[in-house]
């Protein structure tokens, strides 16, 4: 199967990438890393525990995408499915000591990608922005029956005739891919179509599509897969709108009306962005995960290690489909697709693997 152009460019970095440092075969020198070992620096240091929590059996992981975290500190996962496994849930979620609860969202199997917890009022709602074979957006009680379920906005005029009804199996700068939101107080919400246009959708709090920035290119303003998105609104700070541009290596920043702010470079695969106090969390595809400062300078880079890299963009594909931890190195990740903190300051990962992986960083320090 043709891959998408996402998949391909990183596949492309990853053999740039791995031509860059003396690649190893996968480390089995480091096999005797201790099952939880603790990463980081003095005042964000983390235990990790890989695989912190187990589905059912007659449940299966189809690549783990993105996480979030409720009021009551359960976690929900979602996974990209098959779309030959209609009655397979989609979405999972576990109570805070990672035991499992109950599993839903099987109208997303084949496309399940973005994954956000969102508070109104006394209630809580999920939002999940689908793509592939999917091409939808929708909103979710926290039990998974649907609020309301939207796909292309057609008001854009950039999308054909027909993609919000009968969307084509198809890739492409005029194709509907949403991957992740952003929220404002207001009530309305941002959508990046990180895989399709490469435009920021801004919606009302009803749901109406306002406007849109961005588009596909390498200045300013302009994006290659911008993957990830949130509303920075860390202490002390004009809020603003923080988009992973990808492809394109680096973070940027956006008024709410979409005009550029800040441009941030040295990232290898920027994919998404949650924040906790000053801190704003970077899960980075390529086998590690930033944190930034309240000056946007960084903290550290967690699981940081270039001759891992090296050996996972090597064996990228290898290790992808490996049965679950074969190869893997205690301690490292893969390819960090999504992150979330929860309330406490813990640090919950979904990577993008093939027989998924949800990994706990518990804050000791």
């Amino acid at each position: 199967m043709k891959l998408p152009l996402s998949r391909r460019r990183f596949l492309a970095t990853a053999t740039t990438a791995a031509a860059a440092f003396a690649a190893p075969r996968v480390l089995t020198a480091q096999r005797s890393t201790p099952k939880h070992p603790v990463i980081g620096v003095d005042g964000h240091r983390y235990e990790v525990i890989h695989d912190w929590v187990q589905l059912p059996a007659k449940y299966t992981w189809q690549t783990t995408h993105n996480v979030a975290v409720d009021r009551d500190q359960n976690l929900y996962v979602i996974h990209e499915g098959r779309e030959n496994l209609k009655d397979h849930p989609s979405i999972f979620v576990f109570d805070r000591d990672g035991k499992f609860i109950r599993a839903f969202g099987s109208q997303f199997q084949g496309g399940g990608h973005g994954l956000e917890i969102r508070s109104e009022g006394k209630e809580q709602f999920i939002w999940v922005a689908a793509y592939q074979q999917v091409k939808t957006f929708a909103k979710l009680t926290l039990t998974g029956e649907t609020v309301w379920e939207k796909r292309a906005p057609m008001q854009s005029s950039l999308y054909p005739e027909g993609e919000d009804t009968r969307p084509a199996k198809r890739w492409g700068r005029d194709a509907f891919m949403p991957t992740n939101f952003a929220f404002l107080p207001d009530g309305g919400f941002y959508l990046a179509d990180g895989y399709g246009s490469f435009r920021i959708h801004r919606y009302d709090a009803a749901g109406n599509w306002v406007s849109m920035f961005g588009g596909a290119g390498k200045e300013n303003g302009l994006f290659n897969t911008p993957h990830g998105i949130c509303l920075d609104d860390r202490p002390g700070r004009t809020p603003s709108i923080a988009v992973c541009d990808r492809a394109n290596q680096r973070l940027q920043w956006f008024t709410p009306e979409g005009r550029h702010l800040k441009t941030l470079d040295g990232f290898i695969l920027p994919a998404n962005l949650d924040t906790h106090g000053d801190v704003l969390l970077v899960p980075d595809l390529s086998a590690r995960i930033t944190l930034l400062g309240k000056d946007d300078t960084v903290i550290t880079h967690l699981g940081e290690d270039p001759e891992w890299r090296a050996a996972v963009l090597k064996d990228n594909m290898k290790l992808r489909r490996a049965e679950q931890g074969e190869g893997w190195v205690s301690g490292k990740f893969l390819h960090p697709h999504d992150a979330c903190f929860d309330a406490e300051g813990n640090i919950f990962v979904a990577e993008w693997v093939n027989s998924g992986r949800i990994t706990k960083l518990r804050k000791v320090g």
